[in-house]
């Protein structure tokens, strides 16, 4: 089962932070969450429940969290 760990500002930024979790060995998604008043709308990045806890540590030490 897939688990939102972060709320993207934009298509771009969570493509990138998928990119580093995948590039970690973890599985990641993306999909729209929402309308952002940036453009171009606000992306859920998703992990595996299995693995949310790990990806959620690798966005911190990365500054991917706040």
């Amino acid at each position: 089962m897939w688990t939102v760990i972060h709320i993207a500002a934009n298509r771009a930024q969570a493509e990138l932070l998928k990119g580093l979790l995948e590039s970690e060995g973890l599985m990641a998604e993306i999909r729209p969450a929402g309308i952002s008043m940036l453009g171009d709308g606000l992306f859920e990045v998703l992990a595996l429940e299995s693995e949310a806890a790990e990806a959620r540590e690798i966005l911190c030490e990365t500054g991917g969290c706040q």
